[in-house]
């Protein structure tokens, strides 16, 4: 089977590489970058870089959209595709819907819920993927692209996807965001953020074994009130970090000591 990507980005930098090493053949990237393009196929062992959303005459059977989801709706009204094709977006948060004026009625979904960065490896066989279809043909094509990388393959709607994209922003970016605070302010005070990471580190570890409930600590937990003031205070030359600190700790009060 072959396959094309449009678009360049994280994603495709890792999946199209993925499919290409489980037997699968990318043969064309498409990017508005054509720079980005090229790159991505020195990754691949016979892609070309394709100029346009024209593929009518393509080798291809399975066309993935890996782009900012700004540009998922003009790209599916815009492509041209060969026929009987399968056109599928890889978004978390855009509906299978939004295909719906592509010019084939195999429209689908391919989610690999994963955090993806050009210069960190994914390990694909760990990473759920998954997968939403128009009908069960195209279904049948893209769990089977998804079952050659991965060992966790789901079925899911559009809305669940949704819910699982807002929580997954909560677990993977909110987290990072506040790792990029708490080494913001270890800087600032002229601290060694080195010595923050086995702290994270058992943070993560026991919230996966115990369950975060279970897990939370802290002084919000403990309704410690003479610590969260000294904290504040300690924070009022930041404010915007301690209109955060601020939020967030009443959230963990009202949470663990509602009465």
């Amino acid at each position: 089977m072959n396959i094309s990507f449009i678009g360049s980005g994280n994603l495709a930098w890792h999946l199209a590489p993925a499919l290409d090493n489980a037997g699968y053949v990318v043969k064309e990237v498409y990017s508005q970058n054509a720079r980005h393009a090229a790159a991505l196929t020195e990754r691949l062992y016979q892609a070309e870089v394709k100029a346009s959303l024209d593929f009518s005459t393509s080798d291809s059977s399975v066309f993935m959209v890996a782009v900012n989801d700004d540009s998922i709706v003009s790209i599916a009204q815009e492509i041209i595709l060969p026929d009987d094709a399968v056109l599928a977006h890889t978004s978390g948060s855009i509906p299978l819907s939004d295909l719906q004026f592509a010019a084939t009625a195999n429209i689908g979904v391919f989610y690999p819920l994963q955090t993806f960065t050009k210069n960190k490896k994914v390990d694909f066989q760990q990473t759920p993927i998954f997968i939403e279809s128009a009908n069960e043909e195209t279904n049948i094509v893209l769990s089977g692209l998804a079952k050659t990388i991965s060992n966790q393959v789901w079925r899911i709607t559009s809305e669940e996807r949704k819910a699982l994209h807002v929580a997954a922003v909560f677990a993977s970016n909110f987290t990072n965001h506040m790792l990029t605070i708490s080494k913001e302010i270890m800087e600032q005070n002229s601290l060694e953020f080195n010595w923050l990471k086995p702290l994270i580190a058992e943070t993560i570890q026991k919230s996966l074994q115990l369950g975060p409930e279970a897990a939370q600590t802290g002084p919000a937990k403990r309704g410690d009130i003479e610590t969260l003031d000294k904290h504040m205070t300690f924070l009022q030359t930041s404010p915007e970090i301690s209109e955060v600190y601020q939020i967030i700790s009443q959230h963990i009060l009202n949470r663990y000591h509602e009465e």
